[in-house]
């Protein structure tokens, strides 16, 4: 597929990175945050809600092994960086008008991949200087909503809420960027949000998928593209499914416009999912996204049901684990 470049890659030049780190990312997890999460003070003391710049139209959140929470903008392609010990922050990335960040990951070797919404792109970021490493055009189709993303071992792949494809860009010098049609049990439906937000499977083998309509889990092979759906216990659906997070078999799914998210149990075969608890909380204002650090859940409020004006306000917000 099409793709274009900056004249010159970031000082990182996409490394291809360890095995130790190829394994924390298809895992989710890296060591600070796994040391950080065993200590319940780890985050004692830092704020709990932050604010973000008025009109941002925050969307994605992604945070590292660093206390630091990334988050992109529907507005026009900024990425806004923030210090979770005292929650100030400041623009990383300029944006472009005409353009959106919409999901994030923060790779091991400081690169931010970002979804780019409806003008089906992926870039990549310097998550230090914010500077532009790449942008790859993933599809022209018309419509297209480049949504969410997860990185594995050897690429970051990126759901497209309005076509029954995901797209993986390569993570190290030399790959190309697949198309993986989804297939098996998967049903595209017209005219809504398909696939959101998507994660890597407990075995690190495959990927869970969240349809937003109308609310359904599915495992997808990463070789074939085949979608099984999971079986849900303890509730029908998870309608308005928004961001995903894994930790081992514990499966955090944001239902954006229900204001919580719901925690799942996964099978060790990843077939059913059962509903454990959910999490809720009098600040949460339309969630999309969440990312962990230590002991808490990081949230961004998307305030879809509010004006989506210049002088809107937004926050972020954390909750226990």
């Amino acid at each position: 597929m099409p793709n274009s470049r900056t004249p010159h890659p970031s000082r990182r030049s996409l490394l291809g990175g360890t095995a130790a780190a190829a394994l924390a990312m298809a895992t989710g997890t890296t060591t600070a945050t796994a040391q950080a999460a065993d200590n319940p003070r780890a985050t004692a003391g830092w704020p709990t809600e932050f604010p973000l710049p008025d009109g941002f139209l925050p969307e994605g959140i992604t945070i590292g092994a660093r206390p630091y929470a990334y988050m992109g903008s529907r507005a026009n392609g900024a990425i806004h960086r923030t210090d979770l010990r005292t929650g100030r922050g400041a623009t990383l990335h300029e944006g472009t008008p005409g353009t959106a960040a919409i999901g994030l990951k923060l790779s091991r070797d400081g690169l931010l991949y970002v979804a780019g919404g409806a003008g089906g792109t992926a870039k990549v970021v310097d998550a230090t200087t914010g500077g532009l490493v790449r942008t790859h055009q993933l599809t022209t189709a018309a419509p297209c909503f480049v949504n969410d993303v997860i990185l594995t071992r050897d690429r970051a792949w990126f759901t497209d809420s309005r076509n029954a494809v995901l797209h993986g860009v390569p993570t190290t010098p030399g790959g190309t960027i697949r198309e993986l049609p989804l297939t098996g049990d998967w049903d595209q439906l017209p005219d809504v949000n398909n696939a959101n937000g998507i994660v890597t499977t407990p075995d690190g083998h495959d990927l869970l998928v969240v349809k937003s309509t109308p609310g359904t889990l599915y495992r997808v092979s990463v070789r074939t593209g085949k979608a099984r759906e999971l079986e849900l216990r303890g509730a029908d659906t998870v309608v308005n499914g928004d961001g995903l997070l894994r930790i081992a078999n514990t499966l955090y799914v944001v239902q954006n416009r229900l204001n919580l998210i719901s925690v799942w149990t996964l099978d060790n075969r990843c077939t059913t999912a059962t509903l454990t608890r959910t999490i809720t909380d009098p600040r949460f204002d339309v969630p999309t996204t969440t990312a962990r650090y230590g002991n808490r859940l990081y949230l961004v409020n998307a305030r879809f049901t509010s004006p989506q004006t210049p002088e809107t306000t937004f926050t972020g917000v954390s909750v226990p684990l």
